[in-house]
């Protein structure tokens, strides 16, 4: 295998491809459309040797991951953790390459990679430092954009900090991260309930994923009401995906020294005006920890995280829901796609086989 990857890299380099792009036209207000990007066809790119000095590395895309939180990345707003796109420029986003020559001492031609890379078919990436290598193993690649992406496992572990018994309730329960996080608690010996869109993923969290309890948060009336029903005695641990209403909801049925994971806003990501949250006192009643982080506050944990979910895995023991779309042209559908739940499982476009 090692040698068909590395004849593919020699037999590109020095050549010119034709390099299809996704742009970003502008910052939006509101839901996405696909109209907000633009396939690019035709573009011409030589992919020569990376210039010596540069520490970048010419990587050939592979896999590509449709995420809520690049929404936040179509405004023009400086305040968050990710800068915002380029209007005219190339997405950016997580993805799986093949490395085809590299700068960087770190990386050989042929090897595998994740980290930030463009919405596009060949990307230069300059920006080395949040590229990893990945070692060769029995998990699908693709798979390195989302089972093991890390948010669900720091975000259980070290925010929520669970007990063996711990009532847990996860929204978007269906998605990348809340598949994983019920996972990982059932495992633990938590009770797990999870709510999601449609009747189809009520039925696979209950079925397939092993969840203890689930539900359709379209068809209930009062949020409220649905988290008595399924925690009568109250919830220890929130792993909050969506905001808006269902945090609201969660807030009224925290047991004491709950703790709230504030992972994603994805129902509030497309708001002008996001929704207020009005049951915030119960934070001092029940004496409630409720934090936001992201996945990169504790990259410590990162090797401890890969061999326990790999291993996981491949006992059997973790179950992993994958929406794949072919070819780098679907990108815009599958994104916007996200934001009206047509996603079962983490989504992902195949950009190239490899």
């Amino acid at each position: 295998m090692e040698e068909k990857a590395g004849k593919e890299v020699k037999q590109l380099l020095g050549t010119t491809v034709e390099n299809k792009q996704v742009i970003f036209k502008g910052y939006i207000e509101g839901i996405p459309k696909e109209t907000d990007m633009e396939l690019k066809i035709g573009k011409t790119m030589n992919l020569e040797k990376v210039p010596k000095g540069s520490n970048g590395s010419l990587v050939k895309n592979l896999y590509l991951s449709c995420d809520p939180y690049m929404r936040g990345r179509m405004r023009d707003f400086t305040g968050s953790y990710l800068p915002p796109f380029t209007p005219g420029e190339v997405i950016e986003g997580f993805g799986v390459s093949k490395v085809l020559d590299s700068d960087n001492p770190d990386f050989k031609p042929g090897d595998i990679i994740s980290g930030f890379t463009g919405w596009e078919e060949y990307s230069l990436i300059y920006k080395t430092e949040q590229l990893r290598k990945i070692q060769a193993d029995d998990m699908p690649l693709s798979y390195h954009v989302g089972l093991l992406g890390f948010t669900a496992y720091a975000g259980f572990y070290e925010v929520c900090a669970p007990k063996r018994g711990d009532y847990v309730f996860v929204s978007a329960a269906s998605g990348a991260v809340g598949q994983l996080v019920g996972q990982l608690a059932k495992l633990h010996g938590c009770y797990v309930v999870g709510s999601a869109g449609t009747k189809q993923k009520v039925d696979i969290l209950k079925d397939r994923l092993g969840f203890d309890g689930a539900f359709n948060y379209k068809e209930e009336t009062d949020l409220d009401k649905a988290l008595k029903r399924h925690f009568p005695e109250g919830i220890d641990i929130y792993f909050d995906n969506v905001g808006g209403s269902m945090l609201d909801a969660a807030l009224l049925n925290m047991r004491i020294h709950g703790r709230i994971a504030i992972c994603g806003m994805v129902s509030q990501q497309s708001l002008s005006n996001p929704q207020g949250i009005h049951n915030l006192f119960m934070l001092i009643t029940k004496r409630v920890k409720m934090q936001g982080f992201l996945q990169s506050d504790y990259l410590h944990l990162f090797p401890q995280f890969l061999e326990d979910v790999t291993s996981l895995y491949k006992q059997g023991k973790i179950t992993y829901l994958e929406d794949m779309n072919e070819g780098l042209e679907s990108g815009p559908s599958a994104f916007v796609g996200l934001f009206s739940g047509q996603n079962i499982g983490k989504q992902v476009i195949r950009v190239a086989h490899h």
